[in-house]
């Protein structure tokens, strides 16, 4: 159980907590929201209208809960719920073939962690050529001296080393394999990321 939340949170942070508690915990009862934030009901209200009103909930009796996958919008990032960009976008296939959408490699990073049992392919695409790769062959530039608009920290994905190796020579950051990359971004992750589940 969460101990009660500042009731001073804007209300952009109270629902990127909600969005954060449904992912986590599943249907959510309007009275227990209210007392984890210390608000009134009233005010968790108009939380979940907002959220309802852009389809990132459905409303059950008394409570909240978030929409199927299958309901989700197709632009709208499967981890984040940030809209996609889709010549950032990757996507992350289950051995049963179930396709999840994600704005960006960091959406698509802390995606897999959180099922990578059930991940069979990650696919991206080159930042530059804007051609399909696997994730697993790709070469990632991290904390490149750029700024994309999405979730940070960034990593961007590239088919060859060589184009890595140029990219970086202009925007800096280290090149890495989508494994190393991924541990830098769970590490900076400590220390806060921008995108809404954190």
């Amino acid at each position: 159980m969460h101990k009660k939340e500042d009731a001073e949170l804007l209300p952009i942070h109270r629902q990127q907590t909600l969005l954060e508690w449904l992912k986590e915990e599943g249907p959510l009862k309007i009275s227990d929201i209210s007392e984890r934030f210390g608000v009134s009901e009233m005010t968790v209200y108009r939380d979940v209208n907002q959220l309802a009103d852009a389809n990132r909930i459905i409303r059950t009796p008394g409570g909240i809960t978030l929409p199927p996958a299958s309901e989700q919008s197709a632009n709208q990032c499967g981890y984040c719920l940030r809209p996609i960009q889709h010549s950032y976008s990757v996507q992350l296939i289950t051995v049963s073939q179930a396709v999840e959408q994600m704005c960006c490699i960091h959406c698509a990073i802390l995606r897999y962690e959180d099922k990578k049992e059930e991940v069979s392919h990650v696919i991206c695409k080159d930042f530059l050529l804007q051609t399909t790769l696997t994730a697993a062959s790709a070469y990632f530039l991290v904390h490149a001296d750029i700024d994309l608009h999405c979730c940070r920290p960034q990593a961007i994905p590239f088919s060859t080393l060589d184009y890595a190796e140029r990219f970086q020579k202009g925007f800096g950051g280290v090149i890495c394999t989508f494994d190393k990359a991924a541990d830098i971004i769970l590490h900076d992750r400590q220390k806060g990321c921008t995108c809404s589940k954190t």
